[in-house]
């Protein structure tokens, strides 16, 4: 009896999920979990320590830019051999006391990015907010507007349905009274 085998790349496929899944596991155990671990025995000291809560806020600031532009980065360059694994790297080097990753990464670059650019992404931040505002506040408006006119449509029709009941037939007295149950028949 022969046994016919998936063929190779079946494997590889499999191989290649598991590999993503696992990463994807680290990720979220040393990327978010052990850090938001380290900023709650932080916070919840009598006395926190201000470099750690400097730090760790630094730490999550460097993680929410990553988190914006994964996904292009991921357009461009996925397909890099040890892609997901180098993303696993740099969250560890971030935060790892030895190298100090956050503090060179957030001193050197994102920090005077955004202090150059802050009155600008203030500005922009503040008219997405208005918009928002503006658009909810029509978006809620059309809203009211279709509600009211639906309901005063359900109302008008079932008081139409109401008037139009018909009514039971009731039976002629002179049908009961004489006995007849049915037509009479001419000759």
């Amino acid at each position: 009896m022969v046994v016919a085998l998936p063929p190779l790349h079946a494997f590889m496929m499999i191989d290649k999920m598991l590999g993503y899944m696992l990463n994807r596991l680290l990720v979220l155990l040393l990327a978010y979990l052990y850090p938001a671990y380290e900023c709650y025995k932080n916070i919840e000291k009598n006395k926190p320590d201000v470099e750690q809560l400097r730090f760790w806020c630094q730490y999550w600031i460097i993680i929410a830019v990553m988190t914006v532009w994964d996904p292009f980065g991921d357009a461009f360059v996925s397909w890099l051999p040890m892609y997901s694994e180098a993303k696993l790297a740099i969250c560890i080097y971030l935060w790892s006391p030895k190298t100090q990753g956050t503090k060179y990464i957030y001193e050197s670059f994102l920090r005077p990015y955004l202090s150059k650019h802050e009155p600008e992404i203030d500005r922009t931040i503040s008219e997405l907010k208005t918009r928002a505002g503006d658009s909810a506040s029509l978006y809620f408006q059309r809203v009211v507007a279709y509600s009211q006119t639906r309901i005063v449509e359900i109302v008008q029709l079932v008081m139409a349905q109401t008037m139009q009941r018909p009514q039971p037939p009731q039976e002629t007295q002179t049908a009961t009274s004489t006995g007849s149950t049915g037509p009479k028949k001419t000759k």
